[in-house]
């Protein structure tokens, strides 16, 4: 068997290691980055949050024991205390109602109606908006409530 050359070595004096003259700091992020991205995210959440309150008309829906869901995408009329009548957030009187009825039954086939009134609005009201909707073609009518308040048992 023959032996294989020795692999030679190279002399320590030959090998050669770069070093730059200014040795750098790693940091983890610079500070003018670190603010840049929280100014941005600040800026970000400010234009997309909802600061301004929807305009709307207080109303103290009457209570119930027992509660169904209205189906989604319900039309939906709002009766308030002072005798304003609200159909899909558009404010309207009952004669534009019915044609309002008939515009929605016609854009919306086999949708429901949800009829959120005060608790202070008289029956006889309710009752001819329900007409007017049955008129119209509108199959289901609700009438929203809200359950009641838990009773608190003091020991």
């Amino acid at each position: 068997m023959k032996k294989s050359p020795p692999v030679p070595t190279p002399l320590p004096i030959l090998q050669r290691q770069f070093r730059p003259r200014v040795q750098r700091v790693c940091r983890l992020i610079e500070p003018a980055a670190l603010f840049n991205g929280i100014v941005l995210v600040v800026a970000a959440f400010l234009v997309t949050a909802r600061f301004i309150l929807q305009p709307g008309v207080s109303v103290t829906l009457p209570e119930a024991p027992f509660h169904e869901g209205a189906p989604y995408g319900a039309l939906v009329v709002t009766l308030s205390q002072e005798g304003f009548v609200f159909f899909n957030d558009t404010r309207m009187t009952l004669d534009d109602l019915r044609a309002a009825f008939a515009q929605a039954r016609h854009d919306q086939p086999g949708a429901s109606l949800v009829i959120e009134a005060d608790a202070r609005v008289s029956s006889g009201t309710l009752v001819n908006i329900y007409n007017m909707a049955r008129a119209a073609g509108i199959q289901q009518v609700l009438i929203a409530s809200r359950l009641p308040a838990p009773v608190e048992v003091k020991p």
